[in-house]
């Protein structure tokens, strides 16, 4: 009889679910949107009320409704949760306030501790961790940011200072576990929440990102995975001791000490798509159909040529922290162009910026990309995969399922309740990439355009430092 896994993958926009067997089989699923975000002008950005256990525990319920199999053949649940969120909890650890999202300019400071009814600070995974499990245990891979984690021990800091910078108490903090470590097993009341078997193990992953590249099967330092997801980025199989630089940075990643090298990315990338197919639908929608919209835009699209007949999109809809001065922009307006051309113009703004990324990184670290995985929601458009297919200039595989940080979580769960002896055997039996596309005529087209594309960038970052809002705009309202 087969044994089954949970997976957990709660992202930005939505919580996907994944009931998966020992050979990476999805036999049941489901997604579940969030709430928009609440936002304020002094740079605060929470999930609304507990938007994301909410998310978490209604995606498990429908996924576990839709499962035929026995309940009692559930063997392990994995928990991803989105990096760079700061959950504040009381002592029985549920939340003092709404939980911080990594868009919140709060997770980028020092925790300052003005209210007494804090008692841990923690992650997303370590808030839902403890929703699950009652532990106060989390994973130590989804500590990225301003925390005093020491990166080469996967463990919390030695050095007294690193508390003093962080403002976070020792005290304060949950126990670290690594990937495919035991988190704690489901309570009854979680069980009741989320109709997962009460007993049931949960174990440890890493941050979704990591464990995206994880179920994507990325293995080699020649390939390259782009991550289309709220925040788009690039990774590569890195080293421990690289100190990052201007143009990567170095993520844990999601097997037991290894990392990640990640270039540069799109704060709201695949966002954007979002926001536009928000506009055109009128009101938001939070059940599984909410992209279907997305696919007939990519129809329509797929008949506009390379460059949207002049429009170009800069996609700073969300600035970079060192530079909050910077504004989204689609320029080239001409009378000429629809809603298709808007899409693609966004599309081929994602991929001609990630190409730059990308190169910038495989520069630093000495060696080109031979191979190109792609994985998030936005691989599921086929139209988007073969524009970085010739905007990159390389072959892309699809990872098989579309959920990788879900097949992720699947394997760290796998390889922690024993389904398979290593994490080598779990990936090569649970994780596949479809065939790859191949770049094509386009090619030329787009590599005509990156220099145009990159130039634009260039200006209409220069431009928004007139904008109101910004020193120098503040001087010429003045």
């Amino acid at each position: 009889m087969s044994s089954f896994v949970v997976a957990i993958d709660n992202g930005s926009q939505s919580t996907k679910v994944l009931v998966v067997d020992e050979h990476g089989a999805v036999h049941a699923s489901a997604r579940v949107g969030l709430l928009p975000y609440e936002t304020r002008a002094d740079g605060r950005c929470v999930h609304p009320g507990d938007d994301v256990w909410d998310s978490i525990a209604a995606a498990c319920r429908l996924a576990l409704g839709r499962f035929k199999g026995d309940p009692g053949s559930i063997v392990g649940v994995g928990l991803c949760t989105i990096r760079f969120c700061r959950a504040l909890l009381d002592a029985d650890g549920r939340l003092a306030e709404p939980m911080m999202s990594w868009m919140d300019e709060r997770v980028g400071r020092p925790y300052k501790h003005d209210d007494e009814g804090v008692a841990w600070i923690t992650t997303s995974s370590g808030y839902v961790s403890h929703r699950l499990t009652g532990r106060f245990r989390d994973a130590a891979g989804n500590y990225q940011g301003v925390w005093p984690i020491d990166q080469r021990t996967w463990q919390w800091s030695e050095d007294p200072k690193a508390y003093e910078d962080t403002g976070m108490p020792r005290s304060m903090l949950f126990e670290l576990v690594a990937p495919g470590a035991l988190l704690g097993a489901i309570t009854p009341e979680a069980a009741a929440a989320t109709f997962l078997p009460a007993g049931v193990p949960v174990f440890a992953t890493s941050n979704d990102k990591a464990v995206e590249a994880l179920g994507a099967g990325l293995s080699s330092p020649r390939e390259l995975l782009l991550s289309l997801g709220t925040y788009v980025s690039s990774m590569t199989i890195g080293e421990a001791g690289d100190p990052g630089s201007a143009d990567h940075w170095i993520n844990f990643g999601s097997r037991p000490g290894q990392h990640l090298a990640e270039s540069d990315g799109i704060r709201r990338g695949m966002w954007t798509v979002s926001w536009f197919r928000s506009l055109l639908e009128g009101d938001s929608r939070r059940d599984e159909g909410m992209y279907s919209l997305e696919a007939s835009l990519d129809r329509e699209a797929a008949e506009v040529p390379a460059g949207s007949d002049g429009l170009m999109t800069v996609l700073d809809w969300l600035a970079p922290a060192g530079e909050p001065h910077r504004r989204g922009a689609i320029v080239g307006f001409s009378g000429t162009q629809s809603r298709p051309h808007i899409h693609r113009s966004i599309l081929e703004a994602i991929a001609l910026t990630m190409a730059d990324h990308a190169d910038a990184m495989a520069a630093r670290l000495g060696h080109p990309f031979e191979t190109l995985i792609v994985s998030g929601g936005g691989a599921r458009s086929a139209l988007l995969v073969q524009i970085l297919a010739d905007v990159f200039g390389l072959p892309v595989r699809r990872a098989d399922v579309d959920d990788a940080a879900g097949v992720g979580a699947a394997i760290c769960a796998a390889v922690g309740a024993g389904l398979h002896p290593t994490w080598e055997e779990a990936a090569r039996s649970m994780s596949a990439l479809a065939d790859p596309v191949q770049p094509s005529a386009d090619t030329d087209a787009y590599t005509a355009l990156r220099p145009v594309h990159r130039a634009i960038r260039s200006r209409v970052a220069a431009l928004c430092e007139h904008l109101p809002g910004s020193a120098a705009g503040d001087r010429v309202v003045a």
